[in-house]
């Protein structure tokens, strides 16, 4: 099925029109001193008119049966009659592990060594564990490469100083992995996923 424009998106906007929507899947974190675990996500990315995309995305860990059962006391415990029947999903969304928003741009100007085929792109980030970041790279047939230009944390902030992010569509699908320097680490993997439309 051929790509359609979203309906009253800015000109400026179009090289990313691909990303727009709703999307949500799965996907892995680890990091040195963080165990490496699963994780759903739920990722929006909207617009109103504007120059740019606004950008939200919430991701959970994924909770096993019995962590769950701890979670919640109310629960049913494996075996009960009102546990989940055979064959239904083994784990659940748990904690939110992390929330960001922010908005994508594209600026009018080009660098002189830009592909043809490529366009410059900016995503501004603030994350509540109290950093912002703005990430500056390029989009072009169907992939976004990022990397950060200013990371910025308060004083009790995630001490993060940089990182890297890749966005593609690959078989209708939104791959990402995003590589981070934070704690005093060098830029290594931190965390990917691989999310579907819901929206259509």
């Amino acid at each position: 099925m051929p790509f359609v424009l979203p309906e009253g998106l800015a000109p400026e906007v179009y090289p990313l029109a691909w990303l727009v929507g709703r999307w949500r899947g799965e996907g892995v974190v680890g990091y040195p001193g963080i165990e490496e675990s699963a994780f759903t996500q739920e990722l929006e990315i909207t617009h109103d008119g504007g120059p740019y995309l606004a950008y939200r995305t919430t991701t959970r860990l994924v909770v096993a049966p019995d962590d769950a059962a701890d979670l919640d006391p109310d629960a049913p415990a494996a075996g009960d009659p009102d546990a989940a029947p055979a064959g239904a999903p083994e784990a659940t969304d748990g904690p939110v592990w992390s929330t960001e928003a922010g908005y994508w741009r594209v600026p009018p100007e080009r660098p002189a060594d830009l592909a043809p085929d490529k366009h410059p792109v900016e995503l501004l980030l603030a994350d509540p564990s109290g950093h912002v970041a703005v990430y500056v790279g390029e989009v072009g047939n169907g992939r976004i490469d990022l990397a950060s230009d200013l990371v910025a944390h308060t004083a009790t902030g995630a001490v993060v100083t940089a990182g890297k992010r890749l966005y593609g569509m690959v078989n209708g699908e939104l791959m990402w992995a995003h590589d981070l320097a934070a704690f005093g680490q060098p830029i290594q993997p931190y965390a990917s996923a691989r999310l579907a439309r819901v929206d259509g």
